[in-house]
């Protein structure tokens, strides 16, 4: 075993312990072990990706995603935290379990998958979402979605920095409204941020491709 891919072994089961950690088998109305032997498949396919780079705080070679058909974004995100705080979906985005993925964004799995090369967007800092997207495009990644940031924000929670943190331009339902993680009275909190309008301190985060 070489030492990049030992490590990429290390940060799976990292992943995988955190999850179970959280809770995540009870939410999903399963034992540890048929959790884990569910997640297990995904290693073979982290580790085809194995020269993926170092993480940073902007950027994390592969995170492993819990989809909303397993466990709900409104009982995900209160497990996301940030020194200690705990995340909290904001009142007026009460409804982000009807937020779909967008027709252009391809999920492999709608319960479990894994995304790589994540990340949240320094590159489009106070850009419109509208023309963020674009420019994901046409860099040939993919903007996230709700379920893939909260995944981001569970494994990696220096991932949200002040007037460092990100839209998921992936998730929509039907209206101009975007959803994104930010800082609010020191914890991680899921709200939404209008189409046409623009934050300096909100980016768009992409992902390199999902299995």
């Amino acid at each position: 075993m070489t030492s990049t891919t030992g490590a990429v072994h290390g940060e799976f089961d990292r992943q995988v312990q955190r999850l179970v950690y959280l809770g995540y088998p009870g939410l999903a109305h399963m034992p540890d072990t048929e959790f884990t032997d569910l997640v297990e498949p995904l290693r073979e396919r982290v580790l085809a990706r194995a020269e993926v780079a170092v993480r940073t705080r902007e950027r994390a070679p592969f995170v492993i995603v819990i989809g909303k058909k397993l466990v709900p974004t409104t009982q995900t995100m209160p497990l996301t935290a940030l020194n200690g705080r705990g995340g909290f979906v904001s009142t007026d985005t009460a409804d982000i379990d009807s937020f779909e993925p967008i027709e252009s964004v391809p999920i492999p799995d709608p319960t479990l998958y894994v995304v790589f090369d994540v990340a949240r967007g320094q590159d489009t800092l106070g850009m419109r979402p509208d023309d963020a997207l674009g420019v994901i495009v046409d860099a040939g990644r993919s903007p996230l979605t709700v379920d893939e940031g909260i995944a981001f924000v569970t494994q990696f929670p220096d991932s949200l920095e002040k007037n460092h943190c990100f839209q998921l331009l992936g998730s929509r339902c039907g209206d101009r409204r975007v959803p994104g993680l930010w800082i609010s009275e020191r914890r991680p909190k899921l709200g939404f941020c209008w189409a046409g309008n623009h934050h300096t301190w909100l980016g768009a985060a992409s992902c390199a491709d999902r299995a």
